[in-house]
């Protein structure tokens, strides 16, 4: 007897169902359909993961032949749909790469950002040293207080001074480097550095020279001082009211606008020479100066701080006193700026920082002037140095009560010269 409904056999129960018996006995259990995880052709799309096979178990035989076939490949070990080798893992379409290769290094892309944070790194620290250095400039000098100045010429003149200004020294510096303990300051030398498109010129002051004292403006008081005539040596202009007098007074004598005004102190110029290694430099004769501390063989030699400050200070050593003074102040400071203004000191942050630092801290510059000014006159002084411009004394043409007179003819003939930034042609003799 039929126990299903009418019209349900097991033949018309439809595609769902297994093909068990419509008998009252049971069926015995089945296996159901698994599915194959083996390895399989490759997917026909792009990016469409392989779909499983089936087996359709008719009894426990089918299960074994589902093992057998890779159903459980993988599946134990804890690997899952896409893993290695299959879509969507590595190697697979989606992950871009084969084989397990790393892909090349793209070394134009590597260059690129190594240069530009090497550039990038160079200008933050460039700008970085310009303002630090630029803000230790002491701008202490107001040429604006100079009255009656000269018209401004073709090219720029620097003023250059060295003082005797024992200023932050102690009493074993001064006892080094033979300085005395003089008060105030003086002018222990003067020149006039002239930049332009025709060459450069130093023109050495002597400190003696013999100068008239024009009407000025004092530079603390404030009151007019009327000129009388009165003659005095050069540097006796400083003494007396300062850096300000002494460029009213280089203008006056000379017809000559000055444009920037540079000052520096004994331990300045010894701390710079030092910070640089010494100074190599050829002296044309055997020197011993007792009261500069000055005591050198004749020929070439490196000199420290100590004993480059000694060797500029020298002039009662020297026959010709003042003069030859002068043209050994002019050649170590010519190399001095040669050896500053090299690229194994600009370039060198372990030099030039400490350079710079010796120099700016006792530098003292009109309120106008900048770093790129400063640097303008030390590369100017190399090319003098180098033999790209012209180093001379103001000529002179005798002396009058221990002073020296300068060639009138001749000055005027140089201060045209220097004014219309012409090579300079006039000797100092």
């Amino acid at each position: 007897m039929n126990d299903w409904p009418e019209g349900w056999s097991d033949d018309n129960r439809g595609s769902r169902y297994g093909n068990g018996s419509a008998a009252a006995q049971p069926e015995s259990a089945r296996v159901m359909r698994q599915v194959r995880r083996g390895p399989g052709a490759p997917p026909q799309g792009a990016g469409v993961p392989q779909q499983p096979s089936y087996v359709n178990g008719q009894g426990h035989g089918d299960y074994t032949n589902a093992q057998q076939a890779g159903y459980d490949s993988g599946y134990s070990s804890g690997q899952v749909y896409g893993g290695s080798g299959g879509p969507g893992g590595p190697g697979g379409p989606g992950d871009g790469y084969t084989g397990g290769t790393r892909p090349a290094p793209d070394w134009r892309r590597r260059i690129k950002w190594t240069a530009i944070t090497v550039v990038t790194v160079l200008v933050v620290t460039g700008v970085s040293t310009y303002f630090w250095a630029d803000g230790k400039l002491k701008r202490e000098v107001d040429l604006s207080k100079v009255i009656d100045r000269p018209e401004a010429g073709e090219g720029t003149n620097y003023l250059i001074v060295g003082s005797d200004s024992r200023e932050g020294m102690s009493a074993e510096d001064k006892k080094k480097l033979h300085t005395g303990s003089a008060e105030g300051k003086r002018t222990d030398s003067m020149m006039i550095l002239h930049t332009g498109s025709n060459g450069d010129t130093l023109i050495s002051l002597p400190r003696d020279s013999d100068v008239e004292i024009p009407s000025f403006v004092g530079s603390e008081s404030g009151k007019t001082y009327k000129g009388t005539g009165r003659h005095t040596k050069l540097n006796a202009a400083y003494a007396e009211d300062g850096p300000e007098l002494l460029v009213r007074t280089v203008e006056f004598n000379t017809g000559l606008h000055i444009d920037h005004y540079v000052e520096i102190g004994f331990a300045g110029f010894a701390n710079i020479v030092d910070s640089v290694g010494g100074v190599e430099i050829d002296i044309p004769q055997d020197i011993k100066d007792t009261k500069s501390g000055a005591d050198f063989k004749k020929g070439k030699q490196t000199l420290d701080g100590e004993e480059a400050l000694a060797f500029v200070r020298t002039r009662y050593a020297l026959a010709g006193s003042d003069l030859d003074r002068t043209k050994n102040q002019q050649k170590f400071l010519a190399a001095l700026a040669n050896q500053v203004a090299t690229p194994g000191t600009v370039l060198n942050p372990f030099k030039l920082y400490p350079t710079m630092s010796a120099g700016l801290d006792t530098l003292i510059v009109d309120k106008d002037m900048g770093l790129y000014d400063l640097g303008s006159m030390f590369f100017a002084m190399k090319g003098v140095n180098s033999g790209d411009g012209k180093s001379m004394n103001m000529p002179i043409s005798g002396s009058t009560g221990g002073n020296l007179v300068w060639d009138k003819t001749k000055v005027k003939q140089l201060v045209e010269q220097l004014k219309n930034d012409e090579k300079v042609t006039v000797s100092s003799g």
